[in-house]
């Protein structure tokens, strides 16, 4: 039974460059399953060879904050005193912190 592509899940793409430690979100795809996402999207977003690694995840895996929230997600605590380092006492064996 096939699946035409109309179908097929949206996948979102992660890839780690050669010069990077992290993975960067580089785009979207359709695709049947994850071997068929990762290897369409090797064919789509690292051409030139430029990726050492792939990550797909579905998009209806992810789950996003609204920017609408963004002062309550991300204002600064601070009423939590603990974040900040001076809420440490630090021995005086330890120098140059």
């Amino acid at each position: 039974m096939s699946t035409s592509a109309k179908e097929w899940p949206l996948w979102e793409i992660f890839v780690r460059s050669r010069q990077g430690l992290g993975h960067k979100h580089v785009g979207s795809l359709h695709a049947a399953d994850a071997e068929m996402a990762i290897t369409n999207a090797r064919d789509v977003y690292t051409r030139r060879q430029e990726g050492v690694s792939i990550w797909v995840v579905p998009a209806s895996a992810i789950t996003a904050s609204s920017p609408d929230d963004k002062e309550p997600l991300f204002d600064p605590a601070n009423d939590k005193v603990y974040r900040h380092p001076t809420f440490y006492k630090l021995p005086d064996e330890v120098n140059h912190m």
